[in-house]
């Protein structure tokens, strides 16, 4: 086990080491110039060559990416093109909203797609099954901001039992702290909860057929011990492939959801940071999102060697 958990880790490197090459020649070839966008739009041709040479970005491509990669190494990712703060003094500032977003929308999605889609699973094809797919299949094509806004209008707007925007850090009080959450969890946690549940229906109907799980039910063992200890368990391989695949969608749909409710996290920065071309910012949150996916797969995949043992040979 310790072996493959090391194999893991060590193939998590040339990923990162890809991703950041990428992502820092991706942003010097995008239109657009920071230095411009400084100078202002009134700004002579000298104005602006003299801010691009005071941002350094009048040296070759080649060699600004060698001083990044440089202080990256030492942890440091380089300094805001407009705020002058450290990029990671930045979105450490910025962190706990979507942390508190992000885990709170993990717990209600797969909390309640789980289990939904093992009641599907054991009552399929009839009404409770049709209704589950039903909502699958409508959950997962409603775009986030869609969602969003009809939350708002009905809960926020027209029956004022929950606020608009705006969050609230956990320090100023625990149920302003969940009411700030409510609506973008939901919004976010849809799309996410019907993948899972759908996956969920499908693996379990998989597994329910077959002879194990008709010999427990033939030995008069109880439902639930057989739908949870039998075949939940045997069926958790691809419902944990689903939930760490989601996480991309949650990473997507965080941008779209903070800027819907106006939430001051990560996903709020990255807009911010794209429309004034804070390349500093932008690629520190790349990085950042980039490094989140790939340990939340190697997390999976390290689950996958207790799941079934035979994975890890």
């Amino acid at each position: 086990m310790t072996a493959y958990i090391v194999r893991r880790l060590f193939a998590v490197l040339p990923v990162m080491a890809v991703v950041a090459l990428f992502v820092f020649f991706l942003l010097r070839f995008a239109p657009g110039d920071p230095a411009a966008i400084i100078a202002g739009d009134d700004a002579t041709a000298e104005t602006i060559a003299a801010v691009r040479a005071k941002l350094g970005l009048d040296r070759p491509v080649v060699e600004q990416f060698a001083v990044w990669l440089w202080g990256l190494l030492h942890g440091d990712m380089g300094v805001s093109i407009f705020s002058n703060l450290a990029v990671t003094r930045v979105i450490a500032q910025r962190l706990e909203p979507t942390l508190a977003l992000t885990l709170s929308t993990l717990i209600v999605a797969v909390g309640l797609a789980v289990p939904i889609g093992v009641v599907a699973a054991w009552k399929a094809r009839k009404l409770v099954d049709r209704l589950v797919m039903g909502f699958a299949v409508l959950g997962f094509a409603m775009p986030v901001f869609v969602l969003a806004y009809i939350l708002i209008y009905f809960f926020a707007v027209q029956w004022q039992l929950l606020p608009v925007q705006g969050y609230q850090p956990i320090g100023e009080g625990f149920w302003p702290f969940v009411q700030s959450l409510i609506l973008p969890s939901v919004a976010l946690g849809v799309t996410y909860m019907a993948l899972i549940a759908r996956i969920t229906r499908a693996s379990m109907l998989e597994v329910l057929q077959q002879d194990y799980i008709r010999t427990a039910n033939a030995k008069g063992l109880a439902t639930d011990r057989v739908l949870l200890l039998h075949a939940l368990k045997n069926a958790a391989v691809p419902i944990v492939t689903v939930i760490g695949i989601g996480i991309a969608l949650l990473i997507s749909g965080v941008v779209i959801t903070e800027t819907v409710f106006n939430i001051p996290g990560l996903g709020r920065l990255t807009v911010d940071a794209v429309l004034k071309r804070d390349y500093p910012i932008v690629q520190g949150l790349i990085l950042v999102f980039a490094a989140a996916k790939v340990m939340v797969n190697l997390i999976i995949d390290i689950s996958y060697a207790f799941l079934d043992p035979r994975i890890r040979y």
